[in-house]
């Protein structure tokens, strides 16, 4: 028997690879003699440089840069097994991960780190690029990004601006003589699965600013400053990213690179699963363990549960669920090819321990879910 497990990362908790070998050692107790395939996956958020990676036997390159509150962070980029494709993961860089929840600040966040990994990648010859960013600290608009990319952004007074989401209001004059020319050399796939626009109440700031940090006075202002912003870009590009599905992105460098990149966007998870060929690993496989930290409605939105799910669906091949958490709204996995969700937690017991016991509660939960399974296989 073929069993295809392909998590998500269990966030603070295990990376996907990690959820994955926990899960195959769930399962391996249950039935010894299967045959297990293992599948790391993401959908554009934290992990998706390593899925991809780890899918095509690439490499990691470690790079100094700016972190989102502009302390230097050591960050990485990635380089698939093609030689050729370089994937970097906006959260390495200007990441909620490399912020403490007490010092988060969207007025100051920046994506300049991120633009420091690109112009790296461009230095060392790469020319065609997966942009994960997901998990973004920021709602500067991707200002920073175009910054250490070499574009400036002046006040009134022909000053360059500082950074953050904050300095937006300020600007004046963007001035791209100095963009970096390589970037319309290349080429730019951008791993996300967020509709939402740059401005307004589904924009950036109202939508994801207070998980980074911001009140209700900061969100008014972020979200009047990108509008600033914005109006901006329309005047200079010609392009109007006020109301644009996917602008309001990561704080925005949604709408930057859709305004000064040869870019396309897609789902997080679709990137995911054609360069790990999850869809030729799932030929003959019998049922599918896929999982996350959370799962809720949410879900059904392009995370990677569902992602996995609908393409299990297309060869009629079960799908069991494993999550830390299981919230509102599961009832619509159903019908997209979730056969169950089952919470890996098993008795009372803190947020804390429940990530710390995470690989023992995961492979429990798998060995239980296997053994049911295999019950129903056999009397069938």
């Amino acid at each position: 028997m073929k069993i295809v497990i392909a998590p998500d990362s269990f966030k603070g908790s295990m990376t996907a690879l990690e959820a994955a070998e926990a899960i195959e050692r769930g399962v391996k107790k249950a039935m010894p003699s299967c045959e297990t395939i293992i599948v790391p996956v993401a959908d554009g958020g934290e992990g998706t440089m390593e899925s991809l990676v780890s899918a095509t036997n690439g490499r990691k390159v470690e790079v100094k840069v700016r972190g989102p509150l502009s302390d230097m962070v050591k960050a990485q980029y990635g380089v698939l097994g093609d030689g050729e494709t370089c994937v970097i993961e906006m959260a390495s860089a200007s990441g909620l991960c490399l912020i403490q929840k007490e010092k988060l600040n969207p007025m100051v966040a920046t994506t300049y780190g991120t633009g420091e990994l690109i112009k790296r990648a461009l230095d060392d010859g790469y020319r065609t690029f997966i942009l994960a960013i997901g998990g973004s600290a920021t709602n500067d608009g991707g200002t920073g990004m175009l910054q250490a990319l070499g574009m400036k952004l002046l006040d009134a007074d022909g000053q360059s601006i500082g950074l953050g989401g904050g300095e937006l209001s300020k600007i004046a004059v963007i001035d791209d003589g100095g963009f970096d020319t390589r970037i319309n050399e290349s080429r730019f796939l951008i791993a996300s699965d967020v509709q939402n626009p740059l401005v307004g109440e589904n924009g950036a700031s109202y939508v994801f600013g207070p998980q980074k940090g911001a009140n209700e006075e900061m969100v008014e202002l972020l979200d009047c400053n990108l509008h600033h912003w914005a109006d901006l870009v329309e005047s200079k590009r010609g392009i109007r990213l006020h109301e644009k599905p996917g602008a309001g992105a990561a704080g925005g460098i949604g709408g930057a690179f859709q305004a000064f990149f040869p870019s396309e966007t897609k789902r997080g998870i679709d990137i995911v699963i054609s360069y790990s060929k999850l869809e030729e690993k799932l030929r003959g496989s019998r049922c599918v363990f896929t999982g996350e930290g959370q799962i809720d409605f949410q879900t059904a939105s392009g995370k990677t549960p569902m992602g996995v799910a609908e393409e299990a669906k297309k060869k009629g091949i079960p799908v069991f669920a494993l999550a830390g958490s299981i919230g509102k709204g599961i009832e619509v996995l159903y019908e997209h090819g979730i056969h169950s969700v089952h919470s890996i937690v098993n008795a009372p017991m803190t947020l804390q321990e429940a990530m710390d016991r995470g690989g023992e509660l995961l492979e429990c939960a798998a060995e239980q879910v296997m053994r049911t399974y295999i019950t129903s296989y056999i009397r069938d």
